[in-house]
Formats: C-alpha cells, sequence, structure tokens
C-alpha cells in the first residue's frame, strides 16, 4: 500500500506549477486547456498544479514555477505539444524518457528463427 501525499492547505503554493495566460479576446481558451490536458496526462504524478490564467492583449505565456517557458510574441507563436512536454520534463524529471515524444522507438528483433 502506497502512501497518500500530505494535504497542502489551502492558499499554499505547491510545486511543480504549470500556468498557462492566455488571450480572451482571442478566444484561446480551448488551446490553453487543451495544453494543460496534455501535461497532466503527461505528467499526472509529478504536475503539483496547472492554473489557466485569462489575460487580454494578445497574451500567451506558459510559466513553471515561474519561470517564464514560452511567450507567444518572444518565441513566434505556439509551441506544439511535444515542445511543451519536453521543456516541463526537462526542468521536473530531466532523466524520464518521453517515449514516442522523444522518438525513441523500441527495438524488434527480426533476427532468424531455429527451427
Amino acid at each position: 500500500m502506497s502512501a497518500s501525499p500530505a494535504p497542502v492547505a489551502p492558499g499554499t503554493p505547491v510545486s511543480p506549477h504549470l500556468s498557462i495566460t492566455y488571450c480572451t479576446q482571442c478566444n484561446w481558451l480551448l488551446r490553453s486547456a487543451w495544453m494543460a490536458q496534455e501535461v497532466l496526462s503527461t505528467f499526472s504524478l509529478e504536475m503539483g498544479a496547472v492554473t489557466l490564467v485569462p489575460g487580454t492583449g494578445g497574451v500567451f505565456e506558459i510559466r513553471l514555477d515561474g519561470e517564464l517557458l514560452w511567450e507567444r510574441k518572444r518565441d513566434g507563436g505556439f509551441p506544439d505539444v511535444k515542445t511543451l512536454k519536453q521543456m516541463v520534463r526537462d526542468r521536473i524529471d530531466p532523466d524520464r524518457d518521453l517515449g514516442h515524444i522523444d522518438g525513441t522507438k523500441l527495438s524488434t528483433s527480426n533476427s532468424s528463427e531455429s527451427g
């Protein structure tokens, strides 16, 4: 039986914490929610929290524990999910293999059969 994590008091910051600030005027909520869902699917046990933060003026920023990972204007658009997951992994679990996202292929043996 595994131990459950200790309860966290309300208002206490949880790490790692990913925040996605998106422009409501540009209707980027769905894009932001999809990216958040992808991060949570991959890092479900490691991620402390994922927050969607509404903004205006064309803002689109992704931060991990306050560190700016991606900024739409600075970085030229939006990250693809592969890039986002690799950026998160590189900061919270650098030794983790992301499987097909990293281009890792399972080796298959096509050696001749003995018979």
